[in-house]
């Protein structure tokens, strides 16, 4: 034993006698949290006051209970004496704060603290006032006992030292078994940079394949309920995923960061009026997606506004009778559709002016009205029907079902937006018999959400994340910039990952059908996931992609790559799937989608007996190439990846996907030559 060990050995101790304290410390606040929500239903206030007080504290104590188990804190600060501000001090760095009394000294800071931000971002050549820098090593999947407190480092900035942390190193190396862990532990300068950005800035990552991209996302939304808790509760913050697989794979990432009841959705889910009962060909779909279908639309419904052929108002004023004539009324709609209001409130601002011209005629017969005058006369018969004639209530379902039936009235909204051969595809071969009868595809949804947006605008929210960002149309990107008009986004995706049809090639294009070109892009290109021999593989499809994105970098030197040429392809893959289970970690056997069932019969076959692609937790899981987005596996077996290649027009993309899920070891299981 080196004269070095009984000093860690002492510390550990104090260190762990540290982390008992505070799990005393949180149960008294989790058991405080539940009296204070019975004292609240207690108090005296105002029923609307006393409501919002006992729903904050049920949230708070809800939240409290919900904590996953795990290790309290991760980090310490030591600050060096001669700081003005933190001289002297040392702060524990946890996921959230932890004291024994709201007055008292903190005995964890949560990672998101001002304080918290010189933990990531102080080195040896800015120390940021840091001393000490400790980073504490836990044992695997500790639920936060003490004695898994195994190890700890520190670098002594205030000596100029700095070195790769060891313990970070296998935190970000460990194997990926269940859902997506947090990485508050591991956070890099750049991340942290992206992480903190203020509410009010709209930012965009291209981050390569495992740099943590999703990742600061989901951390940004935590950071930022934590420092705008308040009008992020009134505004609401909202996480889009690309399906609901990969949310069910990232659901626990914000609860263990202390943020419960955050509503993460897919858009489809957001925009779904009906269920999606009918699908599109390919080139229907391209054209639906389609940015000039937004003008397409907008003249299809404002095609309903008109005055022509309307006779004059009349309306009966006790003995008298007031009048607007049509050529009144044509002025007031035509100022009206120049204010280019949402089309119900338009509705209503005729309403309302041609009350004002009617009360004006009025008053000067018979001086000032009540109120009750003017209430009276704009719901009176008359000028109801009047107003359905020259801007009648619509529904989007109405708007759509009359546009993709009718020839002549597609013809005249497209009219110099889309060619003959467009609106062919757009029409329905056979028609519904009434818009409630139609199957809609998922494309008819999307189309359906911009006619809502023109018809009233729909909730808004104060930031959305946005994850997989480079696969949305058009379409998709306006009904995520109809939500957050008055709020932010933080826009995550990677352009070499583009697979749909009309995946974006340039953030710049991209930013602007969200409502943000002024959006800064922020390129993260260092991988803490995928091993570097695996990247370089990758990197080699990068020429064919057609998208200009800086090729991936990593700094994981372990992790291994094998290629595995065969004529038995289903053979070796079982013989690959054996090997990979003999290790630690999750396996995910990857294949094109036409394959995928031939593949899990031979697994099964084999007594392998893989689980389904949605059986997330389970350490063998075999699934098609089109839903391993944003997914992750210590192993990857990827079966035929010509297939994959061949499989979709932009297969290229789908297959560097693939081959970037790996986290330890890359098998490529292949008969036919390699597309790269």
């Amino acid at each position: 034993m080196t004269s070095l060990e009984p000093a860690l050995t002492d510390t550990l101790h104090t260190e762990r006698a540290h982390h008992d304290a505070c799990r005393a410390a949180l149960a008294a606040m989790v058991e405080g949290a539940a009296e204070q929500v019975v004292v609240g239903e207690d108090v005296s206030a105002s029923g609307a006051d006393a409501e919002v007080l006992g729903y904050r504290l049920r949230s708070r104590a809800k939240a409290m209970r919900e904590l996953p188990a795990g290790p309290l804190f991760f980090g310490r600060l030591d600050f060096a004496a001669d700081q003005p501000e933190h001289g002297g001090q040392n702060y524990h760095i946890g996921r959230l704060r932890i004291t024994e009394d709201p007055a008292a000294p903190p005995l964890v800071v949560d990672w998101r603290a001002p304080v918290s931000r010189a933990f990531y971002q102080a080195g040896a050549r800015d120390p940021q006032g840091v001393a000490v820098r400790r980073r504490f090593g836990w044992a695997p999947g500790s639920r936060g006992d003490s004695a898994d407190l195994t190890g700890l480092e520190d670098e002594h900035l205030d000596r100029g030292e700095s070195r790769t942390s060891d313990i970070v190193a296998r935190e970000i190396e460990r194997p990926r078994v269940g859902p997506m862990r947090d990485i508050a532990a591991t956070i890099q300068p750049e991340q942290d940079d992206l992480v903190r950005a203020a509410l009010t800035e709209s930012v965009c990552v291209q981050g390569a394949p495992g740099t943590g991209k999703t990742a600061v996302g989901l951390h940004r939304a935590a950071y930022l309920l934590y420092t705008h808790p308040k009008r992020l509760q009134r505004s609401g913050l909202l996480i889009l995923g690309p399906n609901r697989t990969f949310l069910s794979y990232i659901a626990e990432v914000l609860p263990s960061l202390g943020e419960t009841g955050i509503r993460q959705s897919t858009l489809l889910d957001e925009i779904a009026r009906h269920p999606v009962t009918g699908t599109d060909p390919a080139p229907t779909a391209v054209v639906k997606h389609d940015p000039r279908m937004a003008e397409v639309l907008r003249r299809a419904l404002y095609a309903r506004v008109t005055t022509e052929g309307a006779a004059d108002l009349t309306v009966p004023d006790g003995s008298s009778r007031r009048r607007v004539s049509a050529a009144e009324l044509a002025v007031i709609v035509a100022e009206v559709r120049a204010e280019e209001p949402p089309y119900a409130v338009g509705r209503e601002r005729v309403r309302t002016r041609v009350v004002r011209l009617l009360r004006a005629q009025a008053e000067r017969r018979s001086g000032v009205l009540p109120a009750s005058w003017a209430r009276r006369v704009e719901r009176c018969r008359p000028l109801t029907e009047q107003l359905d004639a020259i801007w009648p209530k619509v529904r989007p379902e109405e708007i759509l079902a009359g546009l993709l039936t009718d020839a002549a009235a597609l013809a005249r909204a497209a009219d110099g937006l889309l060619d003959p051969e467009e609106q062919t595809a757009l029409r329905w071969s056979r028609p519904p018999r009434s818009y409630k009868s139609a199957r809609w595809s998922a494309a008819d949804l999307v189309l359906l959400d911009e006619l809502a947006g023109l018809i009233e605008h729909p909730e808004n929210h104060g930031h959305i994340v946005v994850d997989e960002a480079q696969d949305l149309s058009p379409m998709e990107c306006r009904a995520i910039a109809r939500r957050a008009v008055f709020g932010s986004l933080t826009v995550l995706g990677d352009l070499a990952q583009g697979t749909t049809p009309w995946a974006a090639r340039d953030w710049s294009v991209q930013l602007r059908h969200l409502g943000r070109p002024e959006a800064a892009v922020t390129p993260l290109t260092t991988g803490f996931r995928v091993p570097a021999a695996v990247l370089e593989l990758a990197n080699r499809l990068l020429a064919r992609l057609g998208v200009a994105v800086p090729a991936a970098t990593s700094l994981r030197t372990d992790g291994e790559l094998v290629l595995r040429p065969t004529e038995d392809l289903l053979g070796t893959t079982v013989t690959a799937v054996r090997d990979a289970l003999a290790r630690e970690g999750s396996v995910g056997v990857i294949t094109a989608d036409a394959d995928t069932d031939r593949v899990r019969a031979a697994l099964t076959g084999a007594g392998l007996g893989p689980a389904g692609p949605d059986a997330l937790g389970a350490r063998l899981t075999v699934v098609p190439a089109s839903l391993v987005k944003g997914l992750e596996y210590d192993h990857v077996i990827a079966v035929e990846p010509a297939a994959v290649a061949e499989a979709e027009e932009r297969g290229a993309h789908r297959l560097y996907v693939v081959l970037t899920r790996a986290v330890s070891r890359l098998d490529v299981v292949h008969r036919r030559p390699l597309p790269f």
